[in-house]
């Protein structure tokens, strides 16, 4: 039976970053993402899997949001070519 909870190590390897990043990220250090919660066994971290996929799509979401929609960057880039 696969166990939901991942290390650091798988958790690094499924975001494709190093185990660095991944404390980071748990810290609340990595400027544009909301915090990785995470399981505290002592100095051990351990993250559920559920809770990894939710993360991803929150912040995968936040970011959505944050871009600007295509039709103003082209806009901007008109008005630019435009004083040009």
């Amino acid at each position: 039976m696969p166990s939901d909870v991942m290390t650091i190590a798988e958790v690094a390897a499924d975001l494709r970053c190093s185990k660095a990043h991944v404390y980071n990220a748990i810290n609340g250090r990595v400027a544009g993402v909301t915090a990785l919660p995470a399981i505290c066994m002592g100095r051990r971290k351990l993250v559920r899997q559920t809770t990894l996929e939710v993360w991803k799509g929150a912040n995968e979401k936040a970011l959505e949001r944050d871009m600007l929609p295509a039709s103003l960057e082209v806009g901007a880039v008109d008005a630019l070519r435009r004083k040009t």
